[in-house]
This record gives C-alpha cells, structure tokens and sequence, in this order.
C-alpha cells in the first residue's frame, strides 16, 4: 500500500520518482480501508529534506500511511518558506484543541542539543506534546534530540555534552535479536552519527522499565524501548541520505567551522570520494518493522487509542 501524501508536496515527486507507492487524497477515498495515521512532528531547520526523509521510510511498507506534518505552534522556522509551512504543517495547538488521535507519532531531532531541555524556547510545549502523546498517540518514535528529549522526562536520565562530535558511521550491535522491531536485522550494522551529546548506558540500565535494542562500543547506546510509554527512542540517523553528512561536512568546512572527517563515511575516509550508503536495508527493516507492529496492535477504533 501507498503513503497518502497532498500531490503538491514537494516528498511526492521525489518518492514517486524513486519508485516508493505515493497516492493522493482523491485517490485514498476511493479505498475502502483505514490507513495509519502517522504524524510528524518536524523540529528540523531543513523541514522538506527531513519530510522526504521519514516520509520515504514510512511508505515503504505493506500498508497505507496519512502522513500528517505539524509543527511547535509559536517557533517560527527561518530556513524554510513561510508559504510552504502554512500550506503543509499544522501548529501543535490546533491539533490538540481537535482532540484527533494518531496510531504513531515521529518527533524528529534539532539543532539545540548543548542547550539545557529548559532553556529551549518551545519546552514547554514540547512537554504537552510529550504527556498527549500518553492519550491520544498509539506509539510514538523520538529521534536523536526528540529521543533524548523524551527519556529525560519520562525517566530522568540526562544527556552529557561529548568532548568531540560523534560524526560518521559507526557499528552497532544487536542486542535483543527477538524485538518484533528487529525483525530480519544482522547481528550487526552501521548507523550514520551526528551528535555533540550521549546518553549514557550504565544510566539507562538503571531504569528497569527500558530495555537496549541496539547499541556502540564506540558512540553509546543507539535504540531504546519504553513499552510503559509506549516508544522508541532512537539517538542516532537512520534516515539520513546518502549525502547527509556530507553536507554537514561541507558545510562546516565551507564556514571555517572546525570539524573532523565523518569517521568510516567515505572510502578510506578520502572526503573527495562519494560516500556509499551502507544503513539504508537497516532503516527501511526498522521503520517498517515500527509500522507493522503498530498496525498489529494500534485499535481499528480510533477513539480507544490511548485508552
């Protein structure tokens, strides 16, 4: 099944080129079915890159998706068209005040990560975001800062600023081979990094109610189940392109920003080469996996979600 996306958003041309089932709204009325509703809640500077990104993993599947964007309601974001924002996204507030509910729910990382979580002009909000979620949102998926936002309020485990940026491709274990959300992993596998802050292991092993599902040696814990919230909290970028962390790279380098070569990212870290995509068969398993257990557990009933 195809992702339901408006035919005017930029992510359906490019999915539809790559290949990924898109359908527009007139289309998905035709279908006598009820999608997911997945929603996200894009905190990235870059919000059509990002959109293209997540959406593009979540139409992958087997089942058709309602792919719903919203925003924080008073943040107004500088790098991407007003026009584009006010045709495409919803504020927070206006969701909440309909009472609707969603079978999952993304909240994507930001670039606020040496900040204390409440220093951020929208933490308050993000924590009505965060306690809604409990009643209105079946599963709900927090990456790199949306993750490590939501572990430390629900469970107080803090994030600790790194001494260097973690910045490349690193390997990772698997360290729960039997998580239905780690269906048809290997026993291990390389994640794209870009981080100035962990989360610590020895700090999460000390909450019994989450449990590690990947994991570094070298960069610290990866994904991290919360059945009592009901989420996964993710502090690492499966759904980077190919040329994400080039760009980072690139970008730094173009400013005068000191900044290391994205570790094990191109061939014989030589920056000059193309960088190869060797996460994308992982992202697809796990996002896919995330999609088809919520769709085996979520209610046909939305109005019993989060009940």
């Amino acid at each position: 099944m195809p992702i339901k996306l408006p035919s005017d958003l930029p992510a359906f041309d490019v999915l539809s080129r790559e290949g990924v089932m898109v359908m527009a709204d007139d289309q998905a009325a035709r279908q006598d079915i009820r999608p997911l509703r997945i929603g996200l809640l894009n905190l990235m500077p870059k919000k059509i890159q990002t959109e293209n990104q997540f959406a593009r993993l979540i139409g992958a599947t087997a089942i058709q998706i309602e792919l719903s964007l919203i925003r924080m309601s008073e943040h107004k974001t500088r790098n991407t068209a007003a026009e584009h924002m006010a045709e495409f996204y919803r504020p927070f507030s206006d969701v909440k005040a309909s009472g609707e509910k969603f079978d999952g729910l993304i909240i994507t990382g930001a670039p606020i990560e040496h900040m204390p979580f409440e220093d951020v002009t929208y933490w308050d909000e993000l924590i009505e975001v965060m306690d809604w979620t409990q009643t209105h949102v079946h599963s709900t998926f927090g990456v790199c800062w949306g993750g490590m936002a939501m572990i430390n309020y629900f469970h107080g485990v803090k994030k600790h600023i790194l001494d260097h940026k973690a910045f490349g491709c690193y390997r990772q274990r698997n360290m729960d081979p039997a998580s239905h959300y780690l269906r048809g992993f290997s026993d291990d596998l390389l994640i794209p990094v870009s981080r100035w802050t962990e989360m610590r292991q020895n700090e999460i092993d000390a909450v019994p109610a989450l449990k590690t599902l990947i994991a570094s040696d070298e960069v610290g814990p990866c994904l991290i189940e919360d059945p009592e919230h009901r989420a996964l909290y993710i502090f690492n970028h499966f759904e980077y392109d190919s040329d994400t962390l080039k760009q980072e790279y690139d970008r730094d380098v173009a400013s005068g920003t000191p900044i290391n070569v994205p570790s094990h990212y191109y061939p014989n870290d030589d920056p000059s080469q193309p960088p190869q995509n060797r996460w994308r068969s992982h992202a697809h398993l796990l996002y896919g996996n995330w999609i088809t257990e919520v769709y085996e557990t979520t209610p046909y009933d939305m109005t019993q979600i989060g009940t």
